[in-house]
């Protein structure tokens, strides 16, 4: 049985959607502290971004223009 949530206090439907979501923001915390590359500096990663919102778009998005580049994509 899954216990609704008030959609004024949760953004989540139901108490195991958001249990699910705080196990899978963890892990991604976990993995970001104990990552040993070296960090981007703010002024770099706001560059980066600068330069994607200036590309001209394309009329149909691509799959491939995602910011997550280096995050493996399931086969």
């Amino acid at each position: 049985m899954t216990n609704k949530l008030d959609p004024i206090i949760s953004e989540f439907e139901t108490q195991e959607q958001a249990d699910s979501y705080d196990k899978w923001f963890r892990e991604q915390v976990r993995a970001s502290i104990a990552d040993k590359r070296p960090g981007v500096p703010h002024d770099e990663a706001m560059a980066r971004i600068r330069k994607l919102f200036e590309r001209p778009r394309r009329s149909q998005p691509d799959a491939s223009d995602h910011l997550e580049r280096d995050v493996p994509r399931k086969a």
